[in-house]
């Protein structure tokens, strides 16, 4: 599919900043496409554009509104729908990343149709995917992990792609969900893929490479989350990973829409994304950490990152403090 730019960033009414994830990833790794944001009434997230309205994107030069939020379940909600009409009597085209399709509505696919405009479900798969055969393909991989969902994996695997591009590597970006397939304009959201096709979709996505190339794989869920445990697996064993990064967010008080669970142990957690790895890759291995420590002040962020490094003996980062490059670092010693 092809989505028109720049882009109007429906933030909805999301209720904190996870919430608008898809619009705050899209114009923090590509704002030059950005043209402002659309809040409703209780926002709580800010993507760090003009507010406008989408009469005064489309004057702007807007093609298209990004349904940018997420919610449980990835249902469009009807508390959107007069923004979503709105977008497209102005003239913009709609892109969404949730589960149900715009498509599927009847008032939003009657009046895109009478407007001319077009709908973007990129959640979607537009094709068919084989069953994984887990034959070893060339090339390297890189797979982020995590102690939970929505903690840092898709953001940490673009910083690494841009680091290693900085640096002269090969490597590439593979999306996996709707926020980085959005950013990067290819990809599949992998949870939106039939259970017995998901590895196969990721052995598609990455195929054979040269062999100092790096597919940098885009994590989804956690292994210890309840709801995406059997999507986390799937993808684990479909990348094929030589390289695991494990993210983590310190002091999250319970896994993400899950308050009765608790987020696991980290070192636990690493051993038990090796183990499953290892069944397509037996030379598996974590080769560092990422922390998001957005929530904390610069001192305790960096503290931290110096007592997890301390803890597990790999290697740990923050993107947005310290940058990835210690962990290229490792990349390019990877044997």
């Amino acid at each position: 599919m092809e989505i028109k730019q720049p882009y109007l960033l429906f933030l909805g009414d999301a209720a904190d900043a996870l919430a608008a994830k898809t619009s705050i990833g899209v114009a923090q790794w590509k704002p030059e496409v950005c043209i402002g944001q659309l809040r409703l009434a209780g926002c709580k997230a800010d993507a760090k554009l003009p507010d406008m309205s989408p009469d005064e994107a489309a004057a702007k030069g807007a093609k298209t509104m990004i349904v940018g939020t997420t919610n449980r379940g990835g249902i469009i909600s009807p508390a959107w729908m007069a923004a979503l009409l709105g977008a497209l009597d102005a003239g913009l085209d709609l892109a969404s990343g949730m589960h149900n399709k715009l498509s599927d509505i009847p008032e939003v696919a009657a009046r895109a149709k009478a407007r001319g405009r077009q709908l973007h479900d990129v959640r979607h798969p537009t094709r068919d995917f084989p069953i994984a055969n887990g034959v070893k393909r060339k090339g390297k991989r890189l797979l982020t992990v995590g102690t939970d969902c929505s903690i840092g994996k898709m953001y940490t695997t673009l910083a690494l792609e841009r680091e290693m591009h900085k640096r002269g590597l090969k490597a590439t970006f593979r999306a996996t969900g709707q926020t980085g397939i959005l950013i990067a304009g290819a990809g599949t959201s992998i949870d939106a893929v039939v259970s017995d096709f998901v590895a196969g979709c990721v052995e598609t996505m990455s195929p054979d490479n040269h062999p100092d190339h790096w597919d940098l794989i885009e994590g989804q869920g956690s292994l210890f989350h309840a709801s995406y445990a059997g999507v986390t697996l799937a993808l684990i064993h479909g990348a094929q990973p030589d390289a695991l990064v494990m993210c983590h967010e310190p002091g999250r008080p319970h896994m993400r829409g899950l308050p009765g669970y608790k987020l696991p142990d980290i070192q636990e957690c690493i051993t038990v994304n090796v183990e499953h790895a290892r069944l397509t890759n037996s030379r598996a291995k974590c080769v560092g950490i990422s922390l998001n420590t957005s929530r904390m002040s610069e001192k305790a962020g960096l503290s931290a990152i110096k007592r997890m490094e301390d803890r597990v003996g790999l290697p740990c980062v923050d993107p947005s403090r310290t940058g990835v490059g210690r962990l290229v670092d490792k990349l390019r010693k990877f044997k």
